[in-house]
Parts: structure tokens; sequence; C-alpha cells
């Protein structure tokens, strides 16, 4: 198989030459919606292999085996006027046969999708591409799949559209390690973006909670859920978790933040929350409403995290990315932190260096993980290191798993170190909930340092001072 990213290239090359295509955006959003109609039909022939009653929600000449397949098949305007009159129109208005019909999710998946391009001919051409060099038969090359994504997000991240639905693999992985999610739970991304830790929760799962039996395999894809409210990256999660072997996703097109706060019920609330929301966004006029009066607020990050503990059902546990400024954030932010350590216990939180996240964005952000049903006494930091040899992280440097060895090591075994310290909730509430704490050992270093410092010019002002007295005295004489 070529290399995807390779792949990726060429396809988008092939576009770049269709006027209706206008700049990458476009092109990937195109190639996002043929790549999960030829994904969907490779997982239903497996379906179709096992499940002797197995149905496509797709009518049978809309599916890509019987339409793309062909190299030689339908090209030109004949193919154009198939994808924009017949396929499209039908895909974006399915009827559901049942409330769990894989229908709504294919539904969901075209309803804000486009056929941008206008040549039936380079149409083809794509089609062809993605038939020839995108294969995903084995475990191997479904986990190269994931070269797609990168390429993917590099280049929306060029085109102006991305971080806000970025998360570093390697962070997404350590999150879900230390939340140590169980077969059984309901685990919810309420900000999924393209379902980064949706996909490490299903694979943290199936490797330690030994997924075997056909009810082992529904009782796991009915606790994974997540909602996502722009069109793009709901479409690349719906894809990625249905190359990671479930039927029928439960990836609701959405914004959580616009339901009622007393629309929620106890049926809503789930074991685990694991995410990353919008940081730095303004929610448009009236979101606010939703909210009780004492969290109104248009900050989306403080939004969602006074949603994430009403969601949270007792016992239940969070992890989680929020920029700094939430942790010293006055004002509504304080009232939602004092919620927070009144109802959860916040007993991590892991502060990252700068450029985990670039070039997404530069802001330095923090894991916050916390459990519901019980107050915090305490909260440790850990302040995650650079590793040696390494002065910032970047595109061709990036955050790598391996380092997170250092947090598990401490992670059941808390003592304070020089990357560990903790703080007293007596503490913060005098600090009036300002939860950014720094590193006392390393304070405690500076000001030794600054010390040694001033000692250091103090000595050479001396030396300066005994010289210039004795040229003094030789002048005199």
């Amino acid at each position: 198989m070529a290399s995807l990213t390779t792949t990726v290239k060429s396809i988008q090359d092939i576009m770049r030459k269709d006027a209706g295509v206008d700049g990458d955006a476009q092109r990937i959003s195109q190639l996002g919606w043929m790549l999960f109609l030829k994904i969907f039909d490779e997982m239903e022939e497996e379906w179709e292999a096992i499940k002797e009653d197995y149905k496509s929600p797709i009518r049978n000449d809309l599916r890509w085996r019987n339409w793309a397949a062909d190299e030689e098949g339908m090209t030109g305007e004949e193919l154009l006027d198939f994808v924009d009159n017949t396929l499209f129109p039908i895909l974006k208005n399915m009827k559901l046969r049942n409330k769990k019909d894989a229908a709504k999710m294919v539904r969901d998946v075209f309803e804000d999708s486009y056929n941008y391009m206008k040549s039936g001919t380079l149409l083809r051409q794509v089609i062809n591409k993605i038939n020839s060099d995108i294969k995903l038969n084995t475990q191997a090359e479904r986990h190269a799949f994931n070269d797609i994504y990168e390429q993917i997000l590099r280049d929306l991240q060029s085109a102006g559209n991305a971080g806000e639905f970025y998360t570093p693999r390697p962070v997404t992985q350590f999150i879900v390690e230390m939340i140590e999610p169980k077969l059984g739970e309901t685990i919810l991304d309420p900000a999924c973006g393209t379902g980064g830790f949706l996909i490490n929760a299903i694979e943290y799962i199936r490797k330690h909670s030994k997924v075997k039996s056909l009810v082992d395999r529904e009782t796991l894809q009915n606790s994974i859920k997540g909602v996502e409210k722009k069109p793009l990256p709901h479409m690349l999660a719906t894809t990625n978790l249905i190359l990671h072997g479930l039927e029928v996703p439960a990836i609701d097109h959405d914004n959580l933040l616009n339901k009622t706060w007393s629309n929620w019920s106890e049926r809503d609330r789930v074991n685990v929350i694991i995410t990353n929301p919008p940081f730095g966004g303004i929610e448009e006029d009236g979101v606010e409403n939703n909210f009780p009066l004492l969290y109104r607020t248009r900050e989306t990050a403080n939004l969602f995290v006074a949603l994430l503990i009403h969601l949270l059902k007792d016992g239940g546990r969070c992890g989680l990315v929020l920029p700094d400024g939430f942790l010293f954030g006055e004002g509504v932010a304080t009232r939602i932190k004092e919620n927070l350590l009144e109802k959860c216990n916040l007993h991590t939180i892991v502060r990252l260096p700068n450029g985990v996240f670039a070039p997404y964005t530069g802001i330095k952000t923090n894991l916050l993980f916390f459990e519901k049903g019980e107050p915090t006494n305490e909260v440790w930091y850990f302040e995650h290191p650079y590793p040696e040899g390494i002065k910032n992280y970047n595109k061709t440097k990036p955050i790598d798993i391996k380092e997170f060895a250092l947090e598990k090591n401490w992670w059941k075994k808390r003592v304070e170190n020089e990357y560990a310290w903790k703080v007293t909730i007596e503490d913060i509430k005098k600090r009036n909930y300002n939860l950014d704490s720094s590193n006392p050992r390393k304070i405690s270093i500076e000001a030794d340092l600054k010390i040694s410092d001033i000692l250091e010019k103090i000595e050479l002002k001396r030396d300066q001072i005994n010289d210039a007295i004795e040229k003094l005295k030789l002048e005199l004489l």
C-alpha cells in the first residue's frame, strides 16, 4: 500500500484541477464523505459475513461497491449527475427503520456534506485513487489509517480550521490510561472532534477487559458516546469509530451547550468523561441562558466544565484538558471551581509545558482529573518536564507517550518530589479558588539562583570599587 499521506496529497492534487473545489477545507470535506462510504462499505462486508440477518441502511445501488468500486464504471456527466441528483438527496433524507438504525448515522454524516467537484472525470480519478491506494483489510492497515487523519489535521490547520478539535495522541492515551475505563461503563466525550479520546478508550477496554463475546461487543458498542457540533470532525469521528469496529457509532452532530440544564435527567448521566473542550472561544448569544444564573458565561470552556460536573454520576470520573486561564479565572470561573471542589475530588492537575499543542495553539494547558461524589481535600500537582535536550515542543519534536512514564510511576504512590507537590483545600479557599499553583521546589531553586546572582554582582562591584580605590591612591601619591 502506498503511503497514506502521499495518497492524500495525490488526491488533493487531482481536486486542485477541479473548478468547483475552493481551498483545503473543501478538499478535505470532499475526501471525507468518500472515505466514509468506502470504509462503511468495507466494514459492512465483515458484518454480512458474521450476521446472517444484517441489512444495510443504504439502498443497494447507492452502496460504494455498486457505483464506485469499478474503475471502469460511471464517469463524466453520468457520474456527476448520479452523485448530485441521486446519491446526496437520498442519503441526506434517509428514513429510519428503528431507533438504533444506522440510517441516522449516515444521514447525520451527509446532512452538512456536499459534492464540491464539478468534473465527473476528475471525480472518477479521485475515486479510483481511493480504491487502489487505501486498503483496510488488516489491523495494521487500519492502524495506519490514523496517518490520514494526521495529514488531514495538518492541512486543516494550514486552512485555519483545526486546533479546536485536535488533541495529540500521547495526551489522549495518557488521560485514558489514568481514568481506566471499564467494560459496561458509559463513556462520553462531549466535544469529541475526530474521536481520539473515544478510540483510545475502545482500545484500552479491549486490552484490559477482554471483549470476546457478542454480548461484550454489544455492551462496548452501547457504552461509547460522543458529540461534535462541527460537520467535518463529526464525519471523521464517525468514520474513525466504524473503522475501529463500532457498527453504529453514537456520535451526535450537536452542541450539548444548547440543551437546557433542567432537561438533563439521571438517565443522561455517565460514568466516565474524557475530553478536550474548546477553549478561548465565545458561544453565540443566548447559550448561557441554558445554565443556572451562577454559571452563566459565554466562555466555552467554563460552560463545558459546569456541564461535565452535572453530567457525571456519583463515583464517575473525568479527565480533561483545560488552559491556564481556567485555573486562575475569576467571576463565573471562580463559582464553577467552587462547585467542582465541593462536589468532586479534584485529585490531580498535570501541568503541561509550552508547545504540546504546537502548531495549533501556544496556550499553556493542564490535564485535570476528578471524581464526583466527595469534596476535594487536597490537589496534587505534577509539572511535566521537557525531555533532556528539548527546550520546547514543536511540529518536528512533539510530545511522546513514553515521557508520561514519570507521571505513571508516581500516580499510585504519591510523594512530593522535584515535579510533584500538593495544595490543601484550605489554601485554595484562601486564594479565592485560584488553582494556578507553581512548583515550590522550582521557585526555591530559582530564588536561590537569584540570591546567588545578587551575591556575585556584589562581589564583582566590591572588586571594582577596590580596584578604583587602588588606582586613586596611586594617582594621589
